[in-house]
């Protein structure tokens, strides 16, 4: 019993070091983040009316993520903290997992809660942790599923072997309501387990009835879905794309995953010296010219990227990349900074590339009968893995793929390359990986709170304007803020997509001719604005006669700050 709670320790702390980290960066304010705000609203309606309502946004199915939030409202009472409260509580448990299950594939303990807290204390996995987006919930089906396909793999009974296939199946399905990709678990990662457990005839026979009844519940499921009115179908199939835009979007979103994970991807910069001086030159001049191209102020500078790339949540800026406001917020990471993290982003993928190609064996750091064979974790999630970037095309090709999107492939990725750290190169990872998760934890810290900081000077300059008798329907405050406001007077957004009702999507005419610019006016048509919400007073017609307000930028003493200017020459005050 004492050896079994030294074991869940690490785990343990992976769990408290996201609660500790999230509540650090204070992640309240009272509007929508990116896409949550009509979720949010969607959790309100179900607490109240006890039936879920779609309302022209998601593609998502939110299933379970939608009775949780409903179950938090009812216990706390209704309010965007309360409900993200729910995701941060599935982030944290979803921490455990993920060290349990690395440490079941064979992972030690110590590399295994290191590797967790490299993706759980980075900025993407704490931002989304504390929003109402569906990203956590359909992260944690994937790895519950990944933890029951190895525990099965790894029990020692026929008996034990088939529960914890149920398990993998029953926990998928349910949480895979959440996202509709995460159900790839039953569809892809269930087989291959039965694959590598075919020699077990019960084992195959009962295995194979469970996952075909998993495969049915998730077809009611997709029927049902596609039956809501107001819910945005999401196609598979894309006739008509740009295969330069379609590798373009690919290498903007998977270059974020060694950054989500520099502290392990730094790790391989020594290995560097497998490499033959010559090659070692040849990369170095390459780099070089790449740094050029990507500073020096040309027509070619912006298309070569520097880390960290203007993603979801991490990019130069230090808050939300894509924030529909007038103007730029103020730069948060320096070009210098950039260029680091840059050098060690490439340098550690090239490092990882030497170490795998000149890398020598070493006896496995754990015993091989509570570990996992390359040939196993090659069967168990290389399919998936496949299937999972197959299945992100279309929206590579159409709407582009966010960095959020290949969060269902880290635990996978981890595992690899924290296994082949600790058998190629040593058994133990470095305490520089310990110094870089902490230096990563401080900056996600500094992010989100610079986020949640930002969005409550939105709020408190929406009710200054308020107070002031402006309306928020007279004022474009950003997109996020602009969609809640909309569905306080429309039963959905005005997303021309949506299929039930065959009317819902209405074209709305453009601001008028010489106004200033709104982001996705069409989908807000409530909002006709006489102001904007700005990052600069001089921008659009000039200041409007309402005060400034300041928001706090960690760790520089100086604030930001929000004004509001004319959306028309003829903005009355």
């Amino acid at each position: 019993m004492q050896t079994i709670y030294k074991l869940r320790v690490p785990a343990i702390f992976c769990a408290l070091s996201v609660l500790v980290c999230s509540l650090i960066s204070r992640p309240f304010v009272s509007m929508g983040l990116n896409d949550d705000a009509p979720y949010v609203v969607m959790a309100q309606t179900l607490a109240n009316t006890g039936h879920i309502a779609y309302n022209g946004w998601a593609t998502a199915m939110l299933g379970w993520q939608l009775y949780l939030g409903a179950a938090f409202i009812k216990l706390f009472g209704a309010s965007f903290t309360t409900v993200r409260m729910s995701t941060l509580l599935v982030a944290i448990v979803l921490a455990f997992f993920l060290q349990r299950t690395l440490a079941r594939a064979g992972i030690n303990e110590r590399n295994a809660a290191l590797g967790t807290l490299a993706l759980v204390l980075s900025p993407i996995y704490l931002m989304l942790s504390v929003t109402f987006m569906s990203d956590i919930f359909g992260l944690f089906a994937i790895v519950i599923c990944l933890y029951g396909c190895i525990r099965a793999l790894k029990a020692t009974t026929p008996h034990a072997t088939i529960v914890w296939l149920c398990f993998a199946v029953a926990t998928n399905g349910i949480c895979g309501t959440a996202r509709q990709i995460t159900w790839l678990g039953i569809l892809v990662m269930v087989p291959s387990t039965l694959w590598l457990l075919r020699a077990q005839r019960r084992v195959l026979v009962t295995g194979a009835a469970v996952t075909l009844t998993g495969a049915f519940f998730i077809m009611g499921c997709m029927q049902w879905f596609k039956q809501q009115p107001y819910a945005v179908p999401e196609h598979l199939l894309v006739h008509n794309f740009s295969v330069s835009k379609l590798l373009w979007q690919f290498l903007h979103a998977f270059l974020d995953i060694p950054y989500l994970l520099l502290p392990i991807a730094a790790l391989f910069l020594p290995q560097i010296r497998k490499c033959r001086p010559r090659v070692i030159a040849i990369l170095s001049a390459i780099f070089l010219g790449y740094l050029f191209l990507a500073l020096y102020p040309s027509h070619l500078r912006g298309h070569f990227l520097l880390e960290p790339t203007q993603s979801d949540w991490f990019g130069s800026y230090g808050t939300y990349e894509y924030l529909s406001m007038v103007g730029y917020p103020p730069i948060f990471l320096h070009a210098g900074v950039r260029v680091l993290l840059t050098i060690f982003l490439f340098g550690g993928l090239v490092g990882l590339i030497a170490s795998l190609l000149g890398s020598r064996w070493m006896p496995p750091a754990v015993d091989p009968s509570t570990g996992m064979s390359w040939k196993q974790v090659g069967t168990l999630l290389g399919p998936f893995m496949i299937v999972y970037v197959l299945i992100l095309v279309p929206r590579a090709a159409t709407t582009g793929i966010h960095d959020r999107y290949t969060l269902g492939l880290i635990p996978g990725i981890l595992l690899c390359v924290i296994h082949h750290y600790q058998e190629r190169i040593q058994p133990r990872l470095p305490v520089a990986s310990v110094v870089l998760v902490g230096i990563m934890a401080i900056y996600s810290i500094a992010v989100i709170h610079n986020t949640f900081s930002l969005y409550r000077a939105r709020v408190a300059l929406a009710a200054e304007l308020r107070a002031a008798g402006v309306p928020d329907t007279s004022v474009d405050n950003g997109w996020e803020y602009n969609v809640g406001v909309e569905l306080q007077h429309a039963p959905s957004i005005n997303w021309p997509t949506i299929v039930k009702p065959a009317d819902a999507y209405v074209p709305t005419p453009p601001p008028a001719a010489g106004a200033c610019s709104m982001f996705l006016y069409d989908e807000t048509p409530h909002i006709r604005p006489l102001y904007s919400v700005s990052f600069d007073p001089r921008l659009c017609y000039g200041p409007a006669p309402f005060a400034p307000i300041q928001y706090s930028r960690w760790p520089y003493r100086t604030p930001g700050a929000l004004y509001v200017v004319r959306f028309t020459p003829n903005s009355k005050p």
